[in-house]
């Protein structure tokens, strides 16, 4: 989610690059920094922690400038925020450095093998590995070095690179996260985004994956990752700088729907070993002793959080075999909990803010309770004051309907429960293999689920219109379900109830005829045999629906034959683990919820009388 800028051209580059990290602060404000190549050739470089006034307090005490460079504004995902984390980062001669936004799933394996060749390292970060490995390929030509590093490298990225040794050169690549070029009078421009370069030039066009650029004063060259010219059709770019920030996407919120395969990707990166199935949480404030003593855990949260907190325990419930209660933080500390040295207590917030649940935390450090959090927000006040942080690193949400948080939430929850299963003797290492094979295969399938929006879109068309919604769900489905009436309610305004569909003769029967669309969780994992009892009790649950005329909307897994057969459409979801279904089930309500709230003409990201975080009780 980190923010990328660069410039050659005729102009002094600092200004340039500074007010293009400016616009992409959304992306990432963690730390920033920069780097530009002077008149006499020295490479100059300047970073600092924080926000990007902190980098621009740094220039104003140390100025730098040159006629061409790169600058970085960072969301961490590899190390502490810290200034030593900061972008640009550096090779061990000083010679080059480069910006990466983007994840090296194999910076470890890459890391050793260089220290063993004698590179020194000096941060915690996956990119400074490219830096050196484009040192190790380095022989007087940047191009034909990066092209060699980025050969060697596994996971996605977008990169610019520049070195004194090889001068007048921006060297941009790309392989996942996008990377736009922008074409002036005698100037050239690298961005992650186009509000970076829009207010410089509307003549762009985006690298493809695997495609390399090399900007000079004279020009952009393009190859691809074998060195074959290439070329790419130059757009004219008409949007506003607001629709710029959004990526093309009309709505922030759907912008946000569509990296949830990047957000839980870099939720899971480096706190699951695939090979051993063994979970690392690093810098807690808890030992894993007293993980494996806790003997009951109580989650807090808010809203969105609040469900994902009722889908973590019944994983942590499954996986750890130690009892859970949820509660809302608006409610927790009024009703005078009971808690100890013995209890985990677990606050959820996206923002790190939100006063209920910062509130309840309080509460429970005041009993003696440990608390742990996750969070979104880097140093926010729920990390300050929680023994560990769990970050979720879905980077800036601004929709206020909240999409990419609550799915890596889910991941952390699932992350959360597989620790406390291992410290606890409760998870053993075959099992472990099996549901982190599951875990870091989530964020392709959710691409498969993404994949089928205009499935999705149809569906809305017909059911725009509906006064109500019922969503019905059984064991971990249940939290889906309600999460899937409240993104309905939030940005359509129509009324939607979440209910267990175990609860139907108890009251929602009465609601159902033939106007009310019934939205039924129906996904199970085959040959898991309490799925499947869960699966049949289901089945059992669209049919009372149909016998009164209501309108079945199911998800069920690919390739089953039951549900097809009476429900009125089904949305079809990758199989995976039970545990993890909720975190494929959600994408195709968010989209339904959408899609309908945009038919109904609605303001999508920002629904009438909710905010974004609630900082007041």
């Amino acid at each position: 989610m980190c923010g990328i800028v660069g410039y050659i051209g005729n102009r002094k580059a600092v200004p340039i690059i500074l007010d293009g990290l400016h616009r992409l602060e959304y992306r990432g404000y963690d730390s920033a920094g920069l780097a530009v190549v002077g008149d006499d050739s020295t490479l100059l470089v300047r970073r600092a922690s924080g926000k990007l006034r902190n980098l621009e307090d740094v220039i104003r005490l140390s100025p730098v400038d040159g006629g061409y460079g790169i600058g970085h504004t960072r969301w961490a995902t590899h190390g502490r925020p810290t200034e030593e984390n900061a972008h640009p980062h550096r090779d061990c001669k000083g010679d080059l450095v480069v910006v990466h936004n983007g994840i090296v799933e194999n910076y470890l394996t890459l890391k050793h093998q260089l220290q063993s060749e004698g590179h020194l390292f000096v941060t915690e970060t996956d990119t400074e590995v490219i830096a050196h490995l484009i040192e190790k390929h380095f022989t007087g030509n940047l191009e034909a070095a990066v092209r060699c590093a980025v050969k060697q490298l596994t996971g996605v990225f977008a990169l610019s690179v520049i070195a004194r040794s090889d001068p007048g050169k921006i060297v941009a690549a790309r392989s996942g996260p996008p990377v736009v070029i922008g074409l002036g009078q005698d100037e050239y421009f690298v961005a992650s985004d186009v509000p970076a370069i829009l207010s410089h030039t509307r003549d762009m066009f985006f690298l493809a994956d695997g495609d390399m650029a090399v900007l000079t004063a004279a020009g952009v060259r393009l190859s691809d990752f074998d060195g074959r010219p290439i070329n790419r059709q130059v757009s004219h770019i008409l949007w506003d700088p607001i629709m710029a920030e959004k990526g093309g996407y009309k709505h922030f919120m759907l912008k946000e729907i569509y990296e949830q395969p990047r957000a839980v990707r870099d939720t899971t990166l480096g706190r699951v070993g695939q090979e051993t199935g063994r979970i690392f949480l690093d810098e807690m404030d808890i030992s894993p002793q007293q993980f494996s003593q806790f003997r009951q855990v109580k989650i807090v949260a808010c809203g969105t959080s609040w469900h994902a907190a009722l889908a973590g325990k019944f994983m942590i419930e499954k996986l750890a075999r130690i009892p859970v209660e949820v509660d809302y933080g608006s409610e927790f500390r009024y009703r005078d909990p009971i808690l100890g040295s013995d209890v985990l207590t677990v606050v959820i917030s996206q923002s790190g803010e939100t006063a209920d649940t910062l509130a309840a935390q309080r509460e429970a450090k005041q009993k003696g309770s440990k608390t742990l959090s996750i969070c979104n927000v880097v140093g926010s006040m729920v990390t300050r004051e929680a023994a560990g942080t769990i970050f979720t690193h879905a980077g800036p949400e601004i929709g206020v309907a909240s999409t990419k948080a609550f799915t890596c939430q889910l991941t952390a929850l699932f992350i959360l429960a597989m620790y406390l299963g291992q410290a606890r003797g409760k998870l053993d290492e075959e099992t472990s293999r099996g549901l982190v094979h599951e875990l870091v295969r989530i964020p392709g399938k959710l691409e498969t689920v993404l994949s089928r929006d205009p499935y999705y879109e149809e569906l809305a068309r017909k059911l725009f219109r509906a006064t109500d919604f019922l969503f019905l769900g059984r064991g971990v489905h249940f939290p889906i379900a309600l999460e899937g009436a409240l993104k309905l309610k939030e940005i359509s305004y129509i009324h939607a109830e979440g209910y267990p569909a175990g609860e139907m003769k108890h009251g929602p029967n009465a609601l159902i005829d033939e106007e009310l669309p019934v939205v039924v969780l129906a996904a199970h994992e085959p040959g898991n045999p309490d799925s499947e009892l869960l699966y049949e009790k289901t089945l059992s649950n669209i049919q009372e629906v149909k016998a009164r005329e209501g309108i079945v909307i199911a998800l069920a897994t690919e390739g089953d034959t039951q549900v097809p057969k009476i429900a009125d459409h089904v949305i079809h979801i990758p199989a995976t683990s039970e545990l993890l279904l909720p975190l494929l089930e959600v994408a195709p309500l968010q989209l339904l919820a959408y899609h309908i709230a945009v038919r109904r003409g609605c303001d999508v990201d920002q629904p009438r009388n909710l905010a974004k975080s609630v900082t007041v009780e």
